[in-house]
């Protein structure tokens, strides 16, 4: 498979997840299901930017379905979490929006002749490709997301479980660390954002700027 159809995959699979959740959800082992399906959604993430290293399949716009996959499987499943009534809705809700900024300017640098987050992306200060473009970043933004989804799906799971299966201290406590790893998980996007909108904004000011933007960029690293 090539990674563009693993990223098809995985957003399959978010989806899949959502509407067991949703319309099937009458036992705790159709529930499981769903998680483990939320977890394929997230693991497979790394799959797609892996084969794309190491087959030299990485492409801009590879790199920019990469980032689309993401976007429609966090918003889809913090929204089914919130309309589940388990998060707030202001989380899909800042997910959405710091999304759409993010990829609004990331598509500006695209025409710039920017993008992805290789050598040739739009980052061009240390900490922006530290907390945006490294694989550690990365890896940890995307473990945090599916620590926070399986968590949810496991209060999901636990509603329609019997009572003796997990006492009610014990579901008010994986409770309270789900609201602990998803405000964390919130404050991590929000965090990662901060790079994208300082190293953005000097796409803002026309094609001629961002043409010595570009040049400025790349001439010192050759």
């Amino acid at each position: 498979m090539t990674p563009n159809q693993i990223t098809a995959v995985r957003v399959a699979a978010a989806f899949a997840a959502v509407a067991i959740f949703t319309f099937w959800s009458t036992s705790p082992i159709a529930d499981l299901a769903a998680v483990a399906l939320t977890i394929a959604a997230i693991a497979l993430d790394a799959l797609d930017g892996y084969l794309a290293r190491t087959r030299n399949l990485a492409t801009p716009l590879g790199a920019q379905l990469d980032i689309l996959g993401d976007r429609v499987v966090e918003n889809l499943l913090f929204t089914f979490f919130a309309v589940a009534g388990l998060v707030s809705l202001w989380v899909p809700v800042v997910f959405f929006a710091r999304g759409t900024l993010t990829d609004f300017l990331r598509s500006l640098a695209a025409r710039s002749g920017r993008a992805g987050f290789g050598p040739s992306g739009m980052h061009a200060s240390w900490w922006g490709r530290a907390l945006v473009a490294s694989r550690s970043s990365r890896a940890a933004y995307a473990s945090l997301k599916c620590l926070c989804f399986c968590l949810l799906g496991l209060l999901v799971s636990f509603e329609h479980a019997p009572r003796e299966w997990l006492v009610e201290p014990a579901r008010a406590i994986l409770a309270t660390c789900a609201q602990i790893l998803v405000s964390v998980t919130v404050a991590f996007c929000i965090l990662r954002a901060l790079p994208v909108l300082w190293d953005g904004r000097r796409y803002l000011s026309g094609p001629t700027a961002n043409r010595s933007a570009t040049v400025a960029v790349v001439g010192p690293t050759r």
